[in-house]
């Protein structure tokens, strides 16, 4: 089981509809908060459905990349 923590970046599996795939935590507990970082909507997610959804955890080199 992997630690998620506030302030990390998740790619998900599905993309958001203004095309980035990569999301900031703000809230970690029985819901997950992500924000979007190219535009900045943020979503609460259950937890289930957020573990099954993230691809990856991004690295601050992966970051750069995208």
């Amino acid at each position: 089981m992997t630690q998620y923590h506030v302030g990390q970046y998740v790619q998900m599996k599905k993309g958001h509809p203004c095309g980035a795939n990569c999301w900031r935590i703000i809230r970690v507990g029985m819901d997950f908060r992500i924000k979007c970082e190219k535009c900045g909507r943020s979503v609460l997610i259950p937890r289930g459905r957020f573990e099954r959804r993230v691809k990856a955890v991004l690295s601050k080199d992966d970051l750069a990349d995208l």
